[in-house]
């Protein structure tokens, strides 16, 4: 990455409509696009060999910087950031995963299970019940706090009854989503190789998370 990507990003919140981005777009695919894509390949090689359900192609995990705005207030054609989701089946699936995400200013990267439908919740919950202390296990360790602090995700209010026996060894039981994420400035990776080794770091301490949570639909 190099200022030129941020830069793009900074002038199109500016002017976040259809004619200025096609104005710009030859900027937008050598400056934004192809380092990302490159970034992407790279790290590619290394998920690939640890799980080979992730599908080879950059272009698979790479998320539109289209909005959708089917549901938004906000009419913005564009997204200001480039993202992308790795996970066995392509980024949309079911199973947990890797991600990644650049702005303007900076680098988001975590894992795990982010949208999970109330099926797939349910075997989770029922796999943390009988395996509560490894996944206590993972969310403590050195590597994953160090990196993410602790195990995010949006919590219910309420458990089946069968469940709250478990949340006094961890209230982990009552998300509904299980992921880690991290966020660190972009500016001092510009034109760095260390950017790559940055992320895949933060990728290898959420790895036993996501081996953990694979081991649900096993």
């Amino acid at each position: 990455m190099t200022p030129a990507y941020s830069t793009f990003f900074k002038e199109l919140a500016k002017n976040n409509n259809k004619a200025w981005f096609h104005t710009h777009k030859k900027r937008y695919e050598s400056e934004v696009k192809a380092p990302f894509v490159e970034l992407l390949e790279q790290l590619l090689s290394v998920l690939i060999s640890w799980d080979d359900r992730i599908l080879p192609d950059p272009k698979k995990a790479l998320f539109r910087i289209n909005r959708d705005l089917r549901f938004s207030k906000d009419k913005s054609p564009y997204n200001t950031l480039m993202k992308a989701g790795f996970s066995p089946n392509g980024k949309k699936s079911i199973y947990p995963g890797y991600y990644l995400g650049i702005d303007t200013e900076n680098i988001h990267v975590g894992g795990g299970l982010f949208m999970i439908r109330p099926p797939e919740l349910r075997k989770v919950r029922a796999y943390i019940a009988e395996n509560p202390q490894e996944l206590l296990g993972i969310t403590t360790n050195i590597d994953f706090t160090s990196n993410f602090g602790k195990l995010k995700g949006e919590k219910a209010k309420r458990l089946d009854k069968d469940l709250i026996a478990v949340a006094a060894k961890t209230d982990c039981i009552f998300n509904k989503q299980f992921y880690a994420m991290a966020e660190f400035p972009l500016e001092p990776f510009y034109n760095s190789s260390k950017l790559y080794n940055e992320i895949l770091d933060h990728f290898k301490a959420v790895k036993p998370l996501n081996t953990y949570l694979n081991s649900v639909f096993e």
